[in-house]
């Protein structure tokens, strides 16, 4: 069962740290059998009060994979760059396969 990581960047308050953060994370992502669904872009809120800031969304192959990328030896050697670099929310999802997602 796919499973997404959603992370909602939010009021960067060091840059620098951030862009290293970005110029390493792919390299986990990809180890663990991640890829990257969205980074960024417009958002525009239909329902609700949520405004995601600055979207990023992965998909893995499983809530366990999900989980061993984010508490991987790799990814906590520059965790704390994002979480010190930026405010975010983050939310792990998992997703059956329906007649609605397709499992690609």
């Amino acid at each position: 069962m796919a499973a997404y990581c959603f992370f909602d960047m939010r009021d960067v308050t060091n840059p620098a740290k951030l862009e290293e953060y970005r110029s390493r994370v792919l390299e986990t992502v990809q180890k663990f059998g991640g890829r990257y669904v969205v980074v960024g872009g417009t958002c525009e809120s239909v329902e609700g009060s949520w405004r995601p800031a600055f979207p990023v969304l992965i998909r893995f192959s499983s809530l366990k994979a999900a989980h061993l990328w984010y508490d991987s030896v790799e990814y906590n050697e520059i965790k704390s760059l994002r979480t010190s670099a930026a405010t975010c929310e983050a939310v792990f999802m998992e997703s059956e396969p329906s007649e609605f997602v397709s499992g690609d």
